[in-house]
């Protein structure tokens, strides 16, 4: 990693800054009270317990990656196995990582990280991957339901979506209809990063990935919960458009 890269690249002392913060701003929120645990999400817990550490779903998710970048036609979906994954997982998904990314047609996380089949991976996706009420709900129910143990905030290079919001930060600009509200959730990571050296764009956008595992992490007492006491792992990351690679911002 070059030294401008490291500069940028979030460090278990940042993110546990920004961390703090989103623990204040859940209690704010009111999600400051101690997770209670009723009967049927004790049941959840026994049956995420067998679920997939998160060491080894990001270990999956690295080796997926290389090969998606060092022999992408490796990676072609096989229609026969397709079909008779569909059959396996139609009772039941069992996926083993959930990612949060961007709507961005030039990122699919199933191809992304190798050629990932039906009921392997739990995807949210929007502009911006940002965190919102919806957003969060679905990572909830992929932690507490699913047994997901390891979660990863996928930003990347050009995203659009952040381009906008530092329009907003560096020439003012408006947006139509809900998409300037949308912008908002990317605007602080664009503040916080102006000025620095390097892109601005492309700072924001690991800037935004790691502000929005931290609140996945934090404003979530569901996840929060499931980290403390079941290994789970939020990650940020940053894909790259040209060259397939995926950088994880914070190691395990």
């Amino acid at each position: 990693m070059c030294m401008h890269c490291r500069q940028l690249a979030p460090n278990r002392r940042r993110f546990l800054s920004l961390a703090a913060a989103g623990i204040a701003a859940s209690a704010a929120f009111g999600g400051g009270r101690a997770f209670a645990a009723d009967t049927a999400a004790a049941a959840t817990v026994t049956e995420g317990q067998q679920s997939v550490p998160a060491d080894e779903a990001l270990a999956r998710l690295k080796a997926g990656n290389a090969k998606y970048v060092e022999a992408p036609n490796v990676c072609a979906i096989n229609l026969l196995a397709l079909a008779k994954q569909r059959e396996q997982v139609a009772p039941k998904q069992k996926p083993f990582a959930a990612i949060l990314t961007c709507a961005d047609s030039r990122v699919p996380p199933e191809l992304v990280f190798g050629g990932f089949g039906l009921g392997e991976l739990f995807v949210a996706r929007n502009a911006g991957n940002i965190a919102d009420t919806a957003t969060i709900g679905t990572i909830e129910y992929g932690v507490e339901h699913l047994g997901v143990r390891l979660v990863v905030v996928l930003g990347h290079q050009n995203c659009g979506a952040v381009g906008a919001a530092c329009d907003i930060v560096g020439k003012h600009a408006t947006f139509p209809g809900a998409i300037g509200p949308m912008l908002g959730a990317i605007v602080p990571s664009a503040l916080a990063v102006r000025g620095k050296p390097g892109d601005f764009v492309d700072n924001t956008v690991r800037e935004n990935a790691m502000r929005t595992a931290v609140q996945i992490a934090t404003v979530s007492e569901i996840v929060a919960h499931f980290i403390h006491d079941y290994g789970v792992a939020v990650l940020p990351a940053r894909y790259d458009l040209y060259s397939g690679k995926v950088d994880f911002l914070l190691e395990r």
